[in-house]
């Protein structure tokens, strides 16, 4: 009971960290803004104020630095939190959200899109599209390979996930080299760089349809964390939780991935970070999971919009900081063993 509550006051103290780290960056950028101003604009939309800040400082903190963080904290936390179900129910701490293909789909249709010429706009409705083919198609096939259904997906996935890869080199070979193979190459990279209140609209409903449910789940996803055969001996329909926690995962996933590109190391990263704070229980591993995803990737996104005159892409930076993380996790005594 004691460890418990002691967990509950860490994710406390996560959200706590998590709003402060949000009201702090709403002054960081290339335009500064005092606290008092962004604490002034945000409470002007609730209680009437009288104007001390220009019209130009709002519109850049609602219309710029707002649909940017709040999708960097979105992002953040859909890829970390279904790292960490997938990392449960495949049985697999290697396991991360791209395991089935979802990124590799992604990839293919914001491609595709922009070889047509598609607006930002349709390339993220494109992205999301063929992300949750993808990861169907991969169902599909696991289906119907004999033996064991967690080999059978991640084996579909592999195969899938690389068939798409290669159209994506496809369509980079044939996009014209002075507009549209650059474009694409700077969304595998990852950026939330020109993101608007459109974004936010688009992708929230699918982050929360895929969010909520895992969070009700968390205590059968403890349950499979031990195995088929013992969760099948408590009751659980083990096909069943895992179908509901791969659709639920794949909406988080590709509503993520479309809004922000490719950003790797997140969800196979931050859900260690979680365990060691709050241990293996999903009840409490799962939202610690979503509050330091959407904390890394703030963090991470301030840094690229502020440490140089040229942003740098989330991918590159996450990758700097997640690899280096998880090889010091991997190769400490008695991890993995």
């Amino acid at each position: 009971m004691g460890r418990n509550w002691g967990n509950t006051f860490i994710v406390a103290g996560l959200f706590a960290l998590l709003l402060g780290a949000v009201i702090i960056s709403f002054g960081l950028g290339r335009y500064p803004i005092p606290l008092r101003e962004v604490l002034g604009i945000a409470l002007s939309k609730i209680y009437p104020l009288g104007q001390f800040w220009t019209d130009r400082t709002e519109t850049v903190l609602l219309q710029i630095r707002f649909p940017r963080i709040i999708l960097a904290c979105l992002v953040g936390a859909c890829l970390s939190a279904t790292g960490a179900a997938y990392q449960g129910v495949f049985q697999n701490p290697m396991a991360a959200p791209d395991i089935l293909g979802a990124s590799a789909g992604a990839a293919f249709g914001a491609a595709l899109a922009i070889l047509n010429h598609g607006r930002s706009f349709t390339i993220t409705v494109s992205a999301f599209f063929f992300s949750l083919l993808t990861v169907s198609l991969v169902y599909f096939f696991s289906r119907r390979i004999k033996g064991k259904s967690i080999l059978g997906l991640i084996l579909s996935g592999i195969v899938v996930g690389s068939l798409f890869s290669a159209a994506t080199s496809l369509v980079k070979l044939v996009a014209d080299p002075t507009d549209q193979l650059p474009a694409i190459i700077y969304w595998l990279m990852g950026s939330l760089a020109g993101v608007g209140n459109s974004d936010i609209r688009f992708a929230i409903i699918p982050m929360i349809l895929g969010l909520a449910p895992l969070l009700l789940l968390r205590w059968r996803m403890n349950v499979l964390t031990m195995g088929d055969d013992e969760s099948r001996a408590m009751g659980i329909n083990v096909h069943r939780i895992r179908f509901l926690v791969i659709i639920c995962s794949t909406l988080a996933t590709a509503a993520g991935v479309a809004v922000s590109g490719m950003v790797g190391w997140v969800g196979l990263v931050i859900p260690h970070v979680a365990r060691k704070i709050v241990g293996n229980n999903y009840l409490h591993l799962l939202p610690a999971s979503i509050l330091c995803g959407a904390i890394f990737l703030l963090l991470v996104d301030n840094v690229s919009r502020n440490l140089l005159a040229v942003e740098i892409p989330l991918g590159i930076l996450t990758a700097f900081i997640g690899a280096p993380f998880f090889i010091y996790l991997i190769t400490r005594r008695g991890e993995y063993s």
